[in-house]
C-alpha cells in the first residue's frame, strides 16, 4: 500500500491530504496559509492530516506541493526586482507584449548582439556593455533575466551572458531559450523576466517546505505541479519557476476529473485571491496554444487554458460612487479579511471597529487596518517607502492612523506590491461572516466592517445601507454576478464568439428571466464543476443565476491536493529543423545548429537529441516506467511543380509516475 501526500498553498489556506494508491482519500485537513513563510502553513497542515489519518509519517512514498503563490505573484504585481538582458533587440521592442509594463522601473540593457532566423550570428555580442551593466547593478536586483534574438535557433549569445551574469553579480539567471522553443523575442523575454522575479519566492518555499517535511519525518521526494497539471521535480520547479504559474489552478483541474469523472465541463475554481475557469474536454484539460495568461501578462509557458480573475474570497470591497444609488464592486487585489485579523489580534483590531462606530462622520479609511510583514527582506526602498514602514512597525494599525498625506498612498502600495504590508479591509469572507454562511473567524469584527461601509454616500447623498447585512447580501451579491461572468466568458471564448457579450444587456436580460415584448433565453449549456475551500457556499446561487447543473464535489474543497498527488510525471521537447537553401538542412539544437544534407538524417538526429533530453529530464524529475512518444510536424510548399521542404517542428514527451520511495 502506497500512502501519498499531496498538498496546496492558496492565498487564504493551505490543504493537505493523503491518499491510499491513487484509489481514496484516507484524510485532509486545512490549515491557515502563513503568507510571511509559507512553510509554516503547510507543516500545519500536513501535522494534522497525518494525526487525522494516524498515518507515521515514515509511512508517506512521496509528496507533491501545488502553490498559486507564482500565480498571486504576478496577479498581485509581486516579485523580486530583476534586470532584463536584451540582445539583439531595438529599444521599440521593449513596447512589445506588454515588457515595459512588466518591467516597471526595474533595469534593462539593450545590447548589440543576437542571431538570424538560420541561427547565423547577426552581430557580434557586445560584451563590454554588458560588463559595465551587470557592475552597475548586481547589488541592487535578486535576479537577471537573458533574452537574444532568434535565440530559439542559436541560443549562443544567451549562453555567453549567463556566463557573464554569474562570474560577475554571481546571482539567478534565467534564460529565454530554456523557456521556450518559440520564436517571438519580446514574448520570450517577458517569461524570462517573470521567471527570474519568481525564482527567489519559489525558491524560498520548496526549500523551507523540503525542510518542514524533513523536520515532520518525511523522507519522501518532493514533486511540484507545473501549469499544465503534469508533475516535475522541486529542483526542476526552483530552476524554472515560471512553468510553476497556475500550478494550483492546473491540479485542481486533475483533481476535478478524479473527483467527479466529468468528461466535458467548465472548473471553476475560488480561492481567496483569485477564481480560475478551465474546459475539461473529453476528460482532459485544455492546453493554451498561446501560452499561459495570468492578469495582464500572456507568457510562452505551456499550461491549461486557465482563465485567472481576480475574484476570490479575500477580494477587496471597493464602494462604486457612479451614479445615484452607488454600489460594490469586487478586487483584483486581496485583502486581509477584517474578521480573520480581528481573530489574529483582537486587541489593536476590536478597540479601533469601536471608536470609528461611535463616530458621527464616517472616515475615509474605516474598517482598514495595516500591518508589516515579518521576515521579509525590505532593501532598496525609496525614503518615503522606508519611513512608513518603520512607522508601521510590528504592530497592527489602523490604516488611517499611519497614512499623514497623499503622497503615502503610493508608498503603501510599493510596499503591498513588494510584500512587505499586508492591507485589511472588507471582503466577501466578512460578509459571509455577517450572514451566517461561514463561522470561522470573529464575526462582530465583520459586522462592525459592513456596517461602516454602509455609513458611506451614495451620489444621491444617501447611506449604502443602513444595516451590516444589507451591505453583506450586496457584497455575495456581487460575488454570484462577477463569477456568472467570468463563466460566460469563458464559455464564449471556447464557443469562438464575442467575451464581451457576457455582460450584454441581452445576455443579463436573458439570465434574469425578464419578461417583454421579445423573449430571451440565455445561460450555460454544459456542467460546472465548483471547486475550492467556499464553492458550496458561493456557488448555488451561481448555478441558478447561469441555469446550468452544478456539481460541487465533497471534497471540491481539497481538490488541488487530490490533483497534486494523482498528476504524471510529463516532460516535453520541442525543436525545429529549418531549409535555409536549397539542399541544406539545418538541425537547431540547444549545442549550436548542425547542418545535414537530407531532411531524414536531420530529421533523425533532431529526433534522438530531444528524445534523450526528454526522457532524462523525466527520470531527474523522479518519473518511473517512462513512456516515450515524438511527434513531427513537417510543412511543405510547392514550388514548380514540386514538394519543397520548409520547416519541421519535432516534440518529444516523455511521461510516468513519480516513483515511491519504499
Amino acid at each position: 500500500m502506497a500512502i501519498l501526500l499531496g498538498v496546496d498553498t492558496g492565498g487564504t489556506y493551505t490543504d493537505a491530504v493523503l491518499m491510499q494508491d491513487e484509489e481514496r482519500v484516507l484524510a485532509r485537513a486545512k490549515s491557515l496559509t502563513t503568507r510571511h513563510d509559507l512553510a509554516v502553513g503547510v507543516g500545519r497542515a500536513v501535522r494534522a492530516v497525518l494525526k487525522e489519518a494516524r498515518v507515521d509519517p515514515a509511512e508517506v512514498g512521496m509528496a507533491s506541493l501545488s502553490t498559486t503563490l507564482a500565480t498571486n505573484a504576478l496577479v498581485e504585481g509581486q516579485g523580486g526586482r530583476v534586470a532584463l538582458i536584451l540582445i539583439g533587440f531595438r529599444e521599440r521592442d521593449l513596447e512589445t507584449q506588454g515588457l515595459a509594463d512588466a518591467l516597471g522601473s526595474d533595469p534593462v540593457c539593450v545590447l548589440a548582439g543576437g542571431h538570424k532566423h538560420d541561427g547565423s550570428e547577426a552581430v557580434p555580442l557586445d560584451e563590454a556593455d554588458l560588463l559595465a551593466f551587470l557592475e552597475k547593478h548586481k547589488s541592487d536586483v535578486s535576479g537577471f533575466a537573458v533574452a537574444g534574438q532568434f535565440a530559439t535557433r542559436n541560443p549562443a549569445h544567451e549562453v555567453r551572458a549567463m556566463e557573464l551574469v554569474r562570474d560577475v553579480a554571481r546571482l539567478p539567471v534565467s534564460a529565454s531559450h530554456q523557456l521556450s522553443a518559440k520564436l517571438g523575442g519580446p514574448k520570450r523575454a517577458l517569461t524570462a523576466v517573470l521567471n527570474a522575479r519568481l525564482i527567489g519566492m519559489i525558491d524560498a518555499l520548496i526549500g523551507r517546505a523540503e525542510a518542514e517535511l524533513r523536520t515532520i519525518g518525511i523522507r519522501a521526494p518532493m514533486m511540484v505541479v507545473r501549469g499544465d497539471g503534469a508533475l516535475m521535480s522541486s529542483a526542476q520547479a526552483r530552476a524554472r519557476p515560471i512553468e510553476t504559474i497556475l500550478s494550483g489552478p492546473a491540479a485542481s483541474i486533475v483533481g476535478a476529473r478524479w473527483l467527479t469523472g466529468a468528461d466535458h465541463a467548465l472548473v471553476s475554481d475560488i480561492g481567496g485571491t483569485t477564481t480560475d475557469v478551465a474546459v475539461l474536454r473529453c476528460g482532459r484539460p485544455v492546453i493554451d496554444p498561446d501560452g499561459a495568461r495570468v492578469g495582464p501578462h500572456r507568457t510562452m509557458v505551456e499550461a491549461v487554458a486557465m482563465r485567472t480573475t481576480g475574484l476570490g474570497g479575500d477580494s477587496e470591497v471597493h464602494f462604486v460612487t457612479e451614479g445615484l444609488r452607488g454600489g460594490v464592486t469586487l478586487g483584483p487585489r486581496r485583502v486581509l479579511p477584517v474578521s480573520l485579523l480581528a481573530q489574529e489580534a483582537p486587541e489593536a483590531v476590536l478597540p479601533v471597529l469601536e471608536l470609528q462606530m461611535r463616530n458621527t462622520t464616517p472616515g475615509e479609511h474605516d474598517g482598514r487596518f495595516v500591518r508589516a510583514v515579518p521576515s521579509v527582506q525590505a532593501d532598496g526602498l525609496a525614503a518615503r517607502d522606508a519611513d512608513l514602514l518603520a512607522r508601521i512597525g510590528e504592530r497592527v494599525h489602523g490604516l488611517g492612523a499611519v497614512l499623514r498625506t497623499r503622497m503615502e498612498h503610493g508608498a503603501l502600495k510599493r510596499l503591498v506590491g513588494r510584500g512587505l504590508v499586508q492591507v485589511a479591509g472588507l471582503t466577501p469572507s466578512d460578509a459571509s461572516h455577517v450572514l451566517g454562511n461561514v463561522n470561522a473567524w470573529d464575526a462582530d469584527a465583520a459586522r462592525m466592517a459592513c456596517a461602516l461601509f454602509g455609513r458611506r454616500r451614495t451620489g444621491a447623498g444617501e447611506r449604502l445601507a443602513e444595516t451590516a447585512e444589507q451591505v453583506a447580501e450586496m457584497v455575495i451579491d456581487r460575488l454570484t454576478y462577477q463569477t456568472s461572468v467570468a463563466l460566460l466568458e469563458a464559455a464564449l471564448a471556447e464557443d469562438g464568439l464575442d467575451e464581451a457579450l457576457a455582460t450584454h444587456s441581452l445576455m443579463q436580460r436573458g439570465l434574469s428571466g425578464a419578461k417583454g415584448l421579445v423573449r430571451v433565453s440565455t445561460g450555460l449549456d454544459v456542467s460546472v464543476v465548483g471547486l475550492g475551500a467556499s464553492a458550496r457556499a458561493y456557488y448555488p446561487a451561481v448555478g441558478a443565476c447561469l441555469g446550468c447543473d452544478m456539481q460541487l464535489p465533497e471534497d471540491g474543497g481539497v481538490a488541488n491536493a487530490i490533483g497534486a498527488v494523482v498528476g504524471r510525471v510529463t516532460v516535453r521537447r520541442t525543436g525545429t529543423v529549418t531549409s535555409p537553401s536549397e539542399g541544406l538542412f539545418r538541425v537547431h539544437l540547444l549545442s549550436g545548429p548542425e547542418d545535414f544534407a537530407a531532411s531524414e538524417p536531420a530529421l533523425a538526429r533532431l529526433e534522438t537529441v530531444l528524445a534523450e533530453d526528454a526522457r532524462a529530464s523525466a527520470l531527474a524529475a523522479g518519473a518511473s516506467d517512462v513512456e516515450l512518444h515524438v511527434a513531427r510536424d513537417i510543412r511543405t510548399a510547392q514550388a514548380e511543380a514540386r514538394e519543397v521542404f520548409v520547416e519541421a517542428v519535432l516534440v518529444a514527451e516523455a511521461t510516468g509516475r513519480p516513483g515511491i520511495a519504499l
